[in-house]
């Protein structure tokens, strides 16, 4: 058995909503509402369903670039959500992450070798020669050229600029990168060859991913265990032939049904969802997905289903199961 590199309970990241002349909270947005999961050390965990359902809430609060409403989140067995800024900052060389939008997340005003050079400043890492190398050497691992160093993000395409961004992710040597949908603003050529090289990198840094995303083929080319969030919560997580080939939670298996097959031959059943994703300001009680399943059952729409093994890592937040 791997060891565990993260552990989060119960995590929870409610917002306020305010209004009124005095701007009284009047109610919550449950972003991320009660997530548990395991990360074990060196593999892919993926994370994925529709815009909106907490994902990269919930990486972000493991990281605490925001800071959670409640929960534990246990890195090497210690609580990230009670440390204090200094701690969190050095933990920042083992935990980083890589943003969707390459382009937002590098400063427009420095030259690539200052982007990549600057987490090590501010970890007071090497002499000024020495960081230099540093630099040289993270541009080759992501497949750049050296003499990009002295270029602007803005002269570079979406695909090179993803790979600045895992390079700046990779210059601290961290063991846990949180990806948070790095290849959806990519075109699908480009996207394969940022993926193959980030699981290149994980062999060879020896890595841990999170890896977010709502592209399910995508997360089944890298991820090792795939967890489906919906409206806040974890509705099932497994081994990823166990999920793809058989999903428990029939907001999975309608996930799944839309993926399109390329053998023609094999003809799958399309499961369509009626109606819209409740707002997460106005979850509905009982499971959250119990207004749009076909097989509702009355305990669905008042009781919270319980998160339950249903096989060996296989683990369903559903009243069929239990």
């Amino acid at each position: 058995m791997e060891q565990e590199l993260l552990q989060v309970n119960h995590l929870k990241k409610y917002f306020s909503i305010r209004g009124g002349i005095f701007s009284r909270e009047i109610g919550q947005v449950k972003a991320v509402d009660d997530v548990s999961f395991t990360v074990r050390k060196g593999e892919t965990l993926g994370l994925v369903g529709e815009s909106g359902c907490g994902k990269s809430t919930t990486g972000r609060s493991i990281l605490r670039l925001i800071q959670p409403t409640d929960g534990q989140v246990l890195f090497e067995g210690k609580d990230v959500t009670k440390m204090s800024a200094d701690e969190v900052r050095r933990l920042r060389r083992d935990m980083q992450i890589v943003f969707q939008d390459p382009f937002a997340s590098l400063n427009p005003r420095h030259t690539v070798g200052r982007i990549l050079e600057e987490p090590l400043i501010v970890h007071r890492i090497g002499n000024a020669k020495e960081r230099k190398e540093r630099v040289m050497h993270l541009l080759e691992v992501v497949g750049l050229h050296t003499a990009y160093a002295k270029r602007y993000p803005h002269q570079f395409s979406g695909g090179q600029r993803q790979r600045i961004g895992i390079a700046r992710a990779l210059a601290l040597n961290p063991k846990l990168i949180i990806a948070d949908e790095p290849v959806s603003a990519l075109d699908v050529s480009i996207q394969s060859q940022v993926l193959n090289l980030m699981q290149d990198l994980q062999r060879e840094f020896d890595l841990t991913y999170i890896f977010i995303a709502h592209d399910l083929s995508v997360v089944k080319h890298i991820s090792d265990r795939v967890g489906v969030m919906y409206l806040g919560r974890m509705v099932e997580l497994a081994d990823k032939n166990r999920l793809y080939n058989t999903p428990k939670h029939p907001y999975t298996q309608a996930l799944l049904s839309a993926v399109p097959n390329i053998d023609p031959d094999v003809k799958k059943e399309r499961i369509v969802l009626q109606g819209d994703v409740p707002s997460p300001s106005n979850a509905p009680q009982g499971c959250a997905f119990h207004t749009r399943c076909a097989l509702a059952m009355d305990s669905c729409k008042s009781i919270r289903p319980e998160w339950k093994a249903v096989g060996e890592g296989h683990f369903v937040a559903c009243h069929l199961y239990h």
